[in-house]
């Protein structure tokens, strides 16, 4: 039975991962920090219901001790390092801690990989924010990196701090250039998720405005199921290669408000509240990636559309939100990830 350590395991894609991997025969473990062992059913509401069929490691990713100690204790054959900072307006706002905690994690999972099971696969959660202020579009694998953002710039070491540890030290370690991917299981402060949360407390009365800042953004959406299992797909290839994973379409955060909104039989441009302070200090404008090389190598392609995903996440909030029966009482206002914390 193969062993895979997953980081980031109580993440939107940690928790579709760890799900595939069970399916497919492995020995799951996850990395938590310990305020999640302590706190569950707060911290753990995506992984809830396959606690039972997990091993769960409590430590930090700021802590190479702890980090050492877990690789040495399992020797997985596959690790995948998607615990991160990863909302990018946050980098801007504490840049230091968002780069010193990426790119400081990605080191320390690697040099333990490298010293006590240099035979493991390790998987590196790259992303499509290193391409920024972009050269060209669609942006492939061969396509030069401008990241715009302390996030951005943080991944791109790590990027280039995987292929370093490949190059020189010859493990199998790669990186997934991932565009965006949402699901029901996204955080609520993400713009996808705030849109789709809103259609549903708005629908219901539980809300009359929806604040967003800059519309125009154009992103590639997929669903992190898609792309969970591009992770899978990459590390059971013979040679390590980065590939980038997108759906090669690109939409608007308007077309996904838009859409949204329609799906719930309202008009979006009824409830919008346009708010400066949400904008970035700086944009990227477009992004949509070029999957061809993973189609080829991998067989890989997306199976959920952009209406289906927007569809399922609109669909999941009307039936949480529906729960409840006093549509002014104080936690409407919060996501439903903060309502499962307690």
């Amino acid at each position: 039975m193969k062993k895979a350590l997953i980081t980031g395991i109580t993440g939107q894609d940690g928790s579709y991962l760890a799900e595939l991997l069970l399916e497919k025969g492995y020995e799951v473990h996850g990395i938590v920090r310990r305020v999640a062992i302590e706190h569950p059913q707060a911290r753990m509401w995506r992984i809830r219901r396959i606690l039972d069929r997990i091993h769960l490691h409590s430590a930090s990713m700021e802590s190479y001790a702890s980090i050492f100690d877990i690789v040495s204790d399992i020797k997985p054959d596959e690790c995948y390092h998607l615990a991160a900072q990863s909302f990018v307006s946050y980098s801007f706002e504490d840049e230091f801690s968002t780069i010193n905690t990426n790119l400081n994690g990605t080191h320390y999972v690697l040099s333990a990989i490298k010293r006590q099971a240099p035979r493991c696969k390790f998987y590196f959660a790259a992303s499509s924010e290193m391409f920024g202020n972009v050269e060209e579009t669609p942006q492939s694998e061969k396509t030069p990196f401008r990241p715009r953002s302390p996030y951005g710039i943080s991944k791109m070491a790590g990027f280039e701090l995987t292929r370093n540890y490949r190059e020189a030290y010859g493990l199998f370690a790669l990186s997934g250039i991932l565009f965006n991917h949402e699901s029901p299981r996204r955080g609520g402060e993400f713009v996808t998720r705030k849109i789709t949360s809103a259609a549903a407390r708005i629908k219901l009365g539980m809300d009359q405005e929806i604040r967003l800042g800059n519309l125009d953004a154009r992103r590639d959406w997929g669903h992190s199921r898609d792309y969970v299992r591009a992770m899978w797909l990459m590390l059971q290839q013979d040679e390590p290669e980065d590939y980038v994973i997108a759906t090669g379409e690109s939409h608007s955060v308007r077309d996904f408000l838009e859409t949204a909104f329609d799906m719930v039989d309202l008009d979006a441009r009824e409830f919008l509240v346009i708010d400066e302070g949400l904008y970035r200090p700086s944009e990227v404008n477009v992004l949509r990636g070029d999957a061809s090389k993973a189609r080829k190598k991998l067989g890989w392609k997306p199976m959920v559309s952009f209406q289906d995903l927007v569809k399922e996440m609109v669909e999941s909030d009307l039936s949480w939100y529906s729960k409840y029966e006093s549509p002014w009482h104080e936690q409407f206002r919060q996501s439903p990830e903060k309502l499962k914390d307690g």
